[in-house]
């Protein structure tokens, strides 16, 4: 399985340069990664990342994380999957922009591995 990471460009750079993802400000408040599977993506970025056009997707290995992913309950109830560790980059399939499309709202493109 594939989980997602929508992250400011600037962070994952600094990330890919330390060879590993501590996570956002909002991640390491809150004690873990936030990810999102391929169906919460485009609300995720909806609802968190508005109007910016400095972000960056990232495609992760889910089984690559092991005991450390967890899925808990977020919005509605849904389950949403949460890295309690730092992320490797050995575990990132790939990353690209995510950029805003003519309404406003982020163009995902095929979220295929």
């Amino acid at each position: 399985m594939v989980v997602y990471k929508i992250v400011a460009t600037e962070e994952w750079v600094a990330a890919q340069s330390a060879g590993v993802f501590a996570g956002a400000a909002v991640d390491r408040e809150d004690g873990f990664i936030h990810f999102s599977t391929a169906g919460q993506a485009a609300e995720t970025a909806a609802k968190w990342f508005a109007g910016r056009k400095d972000l960056t997707l990232v495609a992760i290995d889910a089984g690559a994380l092991g005991k450390d992913l967890r899925w808990e309950p977020s919005r509605g109830g849904a389950l949403f999957p949460h890295l309690y560790a730092p992320l490797p980059m050995s575990a990132v399939l790939w990353s690209r922009p995510l950029p805003l499309g003519s309404d406003g709202r982020h163009v995902f493109g095929s979220l295929e591995p």
